[in-house]
């Protein structure tokens, strides 16, 4: 085979073979195809698209690249859940105990954040002693022993997506719908789950900027799925505002607590719901989405959801006493951003208070930026809220006064009020099955 063939194939519109694939992602993750070859293809990927078995067998050919999680000494059902992306994003720390509390063995492996959007393996480690990495016999001992636990992603897992996504950045070619479905989903079936559960977020917060945008995703995602044998939904959610009322990482863990106790903010709380009901269900711990719901508010309401976590912490070296006593550090300068008029807030653009957040020292710029954990925007209003003139919206934290006046300057620019309330948008969509 010519790699140049093969550009010029998918160039004119035709579909690769499953070889052609294969014989791509080997020659690159070898080091024979150069980054050059492989960015024209992708970016005829990014014009003329590929069919679903195209990107299944792009799927499989970068899950196999690397080593794969082998979840079959759990027995039974195993079910991973997975978010597309977006700003105040704690699920997982929710869902993950509420299912494992429910009888569910939970084996995640999950990412950190860039840009924008926060990282699950980030919110853990500002936790004092949490320890994020772990061997994979390890991993699997501690699902056995208490039926959780949350690592970081290995460097061996998916390592043509690692390559592929680096040159993706740089060329123009993220936003291509095969190339992200591929990309989410070889972790996924590297990391062993045999029911998946996909968060599709939609708004100014997440990669898909439309509803139409993530529909599209969602169906590429569930197909592969689908095909790979899988059982795969796809849950579509807003992100036109934050999700909660916490972005950062301490201040998103201390959010997590606060909902595990029962005392979370409605819009997560129905997100975080609704993932982990369809988790049960693919789980085969629940026949049905209200059986699953009445479970869940059961170890909600009496607390093993809370106890399951600290069991989680404890295990993975967490200390569970600054946890139970809520005392995460947050960052010494403590600014409150006030309304500048009086009036409804019509909207709050999710992306600009990621970025906010960012600029603030919560999120990564480059994959080498370093975090402050206690860094962080804690919302008082939310869309929809009445508020007067001069009295709070939200209130940041920083180390460094020099980043007050940058994140004074885009949260102007990121929320905008009206003499009028907005309507009302709903938090899930539509669910894809």
């Amino acid at each position: 085979m010519r790699m140049v063939e093969i550009i010029e194939k998918k160039r004119n519109g035709l579909a690769l073979s499953r070889d052609e694939i294969r014989f791509v992602i080997k020659g690159y993750v070898k080091g024979i195809i150069p980054d050059y070859q492989i960015s024209a293809l992708a970016m005829a990927i990014y014009f003329r698209g590929m069919k679903t078995e195209e990107t299944s067998e792009l799927t499989m050919a970068m899950v196999e690249s690397g080593e794969q999680v082998d979840l079959s000494l759990l027995g039974g059902a195993s079910v991973d859940k997975h978010s597309s992306g977006g700003v105040g994003d704690k699920t997982t720390l929710i869902v993950a105990p509420l299912v494992a509390a429910c009888g569910l063995p939970v084996a995640k492996m999950s990412g950190r954040g860039l840009g924008h959007t926060g990282g699950t393996i980030d919110k853990l480690s500002a936790i004092p002693g949490f320890r994020a990495e772990m061997s994979q016999t390890s991993f699997l001992k501690q699902v056995q022993k208490i039926g959780i636990s949350i690592i970081s992603q290995t460097g061996d897992l998916v390592p043509a997506d690692k390559k592929l996504y680096a040159l993706r950045d740089v060329t123009a070619t993220v936003d291509s719908i095969p190339l992200i479905a591929s990309s989410i989903m070889s972790k996924k079936i590297a990391s062993g789950a045999k029911g998946i559960v996909l968060d599709v977020k939609y708004g100014s917060g997440a990669f898909m900027s439309s509803v139409k945008e993530a529909e599209e995703l969602a169906q590429n995602m569930v197909a592969i799925g689908k095909n790979l044998g899988r059982d795969t939904v796809a849950v579509l959610s807003n992100m036109e505002q934050p999700l909660g009322n916490a972005v950062g990482n301490s201040i998103e863990v201390l959010e997590a607590i606060d909902s595990l106790q029962g005392r979370g903010p409605s819009d997560l709380m129905e997100v975080s719901l609704e993932l982990a009901s369809w988790m049960l269900l693919l789980g085969k711990k629940a026949n049905s989405l209200q059986e699953a719901r009445l479970m869940l508010e059961e170890v909600l309401d009496n607390r093993k959801a809370w106890d399951k976590f600290l069991e989680f912490i404890a295990a993975q070296g967490g200390d569970t006493d600054m946890v139970s006593r809520k005392k995460l550090l947050l960052a010494p300068l403590n600014v409150e951003f006030k309304a500048t008029q009086t009036g409804y807030i019509e909207s709050i653009d999710a992306r600009k208070i990621g970025i906010s957040a960012m600029i603030l020292g919560a999120g990564r710029e480059t994959k080498d930026s370093k975090i402050d954990f206690g860094a962080g925007i804690l919302l008082l209003k939310k869309r929809g809220d009445l508020i007067i003139k001069d009295e709070p919206i939200l209130c940041f934290y920083t180390s460094s006064a020099d980043r007050i006046q940058p994140t004074f300057e885009l949260l102007t620019k990121a929320i905008k009020f009206s003499d009028n309330p907005p309507s009302v948008l709903p938090m899930v969509t539509k669910v894809i099955f």
